[in-house]
Order: structure tokens, then C-alpha cells, then sequence
């Protein structure tokens, strides 16, 4: 049987025995881990944070072509709002990692910064993850299948991104010192010593380039999950408040909104800086001098 948020946002019906499927979950109020499947068109799987996904990206693309259609030697409204933006993160990226790295990785940095800010603001919005298909149980209806979920909200997204940095990584790290200076980087001793101290330090250097190395696989593990559980967590958080006292439901979770979109900023900056400094890590050596991140 189908409730009234399905009837009302005039959803399809889904079978009996899908619903029946779900009723072993009334009870269970948190939002669930795993991100529900829609449909699977010619065998994709298209899950609710895929949607919201697209949504955004969809959204900025059409916000940056209607704000940079028309531009204007002295800029107004939405083109002025880009401009502010990516000047501010431009120069605060390469007081950073340096105008040299900024000029080549830029394009990645602000990218994902906007993204992850504008998909974590957009989870907030009253609908995503109350509006779906479930079922009317004795403490109210119970959304199980909602149709939208926030995108950080799922592992597969957060962990893709940090897939795809590490890569970009990869390209840059070889880019800038080579295959030999990236192993050197890892496993040369640095400073300079002789004698039976410098055999010493080859011998430490060469460990510490194997632990190096595991910190740098576990890389996109600690983003991942750094960027989903801060998400996952208050997007809980709301749904607890919601439920917290009966006919409160709408009130309570109203200033913690307020710090889920603080949470937002702070997590997208987070993973802006973490991937940014990973880079610096791996080609500071190309800025020279204590001022060379401005020459």
C-alpha cells in the first residue's frame, strides 16, 4: 500500500511485494547507507543520488552559461558573483601552492570546490530524501525508497572523486619532477651527511618511502570517507531532530540546518585544501625561495 507523500507527488506506484520488502524496515528512521536504485535502464543502475548528482551538475552548468553569456567589461548580477569566486580561490590557492602549481591544477581545485559545496547546500533543500515511496506505520508515514538523496551522502560518489585526484595527481607528480624524481622524492635520503650517518639515513629513508607510499593508497580511502560521514552524519542528524517530538517536527531541525550549511562550506574547503596540499607535498620543489610562491 502506497502513502500519501507517493500519491501526492504523483509518483508511480511500485509493487506489493516490493513494499512488503521494505516493511521489515518500518521501524528503522535513519537514512539508509546504501543508495536506492530507481530504475536500470538497459542494465545501468540509476540510484536517488545519482539524480541529485546530475541535478547539480546540470544546474551549475546552466548557472555559469547564463552568467558568462553575455560579459561585460565591468561585470553585474550572476557574472560578477563567478568572477568573485574564482578570483577568491585563485588567490587563495596559490598563497598556498604557488602560482606555478595554481596555473596547472586551478581548473581541479575550483571544480571540485564548487561542486561538493553546491551538492552538500542542495541535500538541504525540504524534499530530498522525504519525498518517495513507503509506508504508513504507527509513528507516521515512512519514507524507504525517497526519491532523491543527498550526492556526499553516498560512498560511491565521494570515493569517485577521490579516485579521479588521485589520478590527476599521478599525471601531476610526473609532470613536474619525472619518474626518477618521483621515486627520489619517496626514498632519497634528504639533507646532507657523510660517513656512517648518511648510510643511516639512506636506510631510514628508503622505510619511510614504504610508509610513504601506504599513506599515499590510503589517500582516497580518508577523503572518501572524511567527505560521506561529515554528510551522512548530519543529514542523519536533521532526520533524528525531525522525529525528536511528535507535531515539533518542522521546528526543531530548523537551526541545525543552519549548521549543516556551515558543515557544507567547511567540508567542501576540506577536501579543496587536503587535495591541494597532496600536490604541493609532491612538486613544492619547483618554487624557488621563500618568496617563490608569488614570483
Amino acid at each position: 500500500m502506497l502513502g500519501a507523500i507517493t500519491e501526492a507527488a504523483g509518483l508511480p506506484a511500485r509493487g506489493d511485494s516490493q513494499v512488503r520488502a521494505f516493511s521489515a524496515r518500518a521501524e528503522e528512521h535513519a537514512l539508509p547507507q546504501k543508495a536506492v536504485e530507481l530504475a536500470r535502464p538497459s542494465g545501468f543502475s540509476v540510484t536517488n543520488s545519482m539524480v541529485v548528482t546530475w541535478i547539480v551538475a546540470v544546474g551549475l552548468i546552466v548557472f555559469v552559461q547564463a552568467a558568462t553569456r553575455q560579459m561585460k567589461r565591468v561585470p553585474t548580477g550572476a557574472q560578477n558573483f563567478w568572477e568573485w569566486l574564482v578570483e577568491s580561490l585563485y588567490n587563495f590557492l596559490e598563497g598556498i601552492i604557488g602560482r606555478h602549481l595554481v596555473q596547472r591544477t586551478f581548473w581541479y581545485f575550483a571544480t571540485i570546490f564548487i561542486f561538493i559545496l553546491a551538492a552538500n547546500w542542495v541535500g538541504l533543500i525540504p524534499g530530498v530524501g522525504t519525498v518517495g515511496w513507503g509506508q504508513r506505520g504507527p509513528h507516521g508515514f515512512k519514507i524507504e525508497e525517497p526519491l532523491f538523496r543527498g550526492a556526499n551522502a553516498d560512498l560511491n560518489l565521494t570515493l569517485a572523486m577521490a579516485l579521479v585526484f588521485m589520478a590527476c595527481w599521478l599525471v601531476w607528480s610526473l609532470r613536474e619532477v619525472g619518474p626518477m624524481g618521483f621515486v627520489k622524492e619517496l626514498f632519497a635520503p634528504k639533507g646532507d651527511t657523510t660517513g656512517f650517518l648518511k648510510v643511516l639515513m639512506v636506510v631510514v629513508f628508503f622505510a619511510a618511502g614504504w610508509i610513504e607510499i601506504i599513506s599515499i593508497l590510503f589517500r582516497p580511502i580518508s577523503l572518501s570517507f572524511r567527505l560521506y560521514g561529515n554528510i551522512f552524519a548530519g543529514e542523519n542528524m536533521l532526520e533524528t531532530m525531525a522525529r525528536l517530538v511528535p507535531g515539533l517536527g518542522w521546528l526543531l531541525p530548523v537551526p541545525f540546518y543552519f549548521l549543516e550549511l556551515l558543515v557544507g562550506l567547511v567540508q567542501a574547503l576540506v577536501f579543496m585544501l587536503l587535495t591541494a596540499v597532496f600536490t604541493l607535498l609532491m612538486c613544492q620543489h619547483e618554487e624557488a625561495g621563500p618568496g617563490g610562491a608569488h614570483d
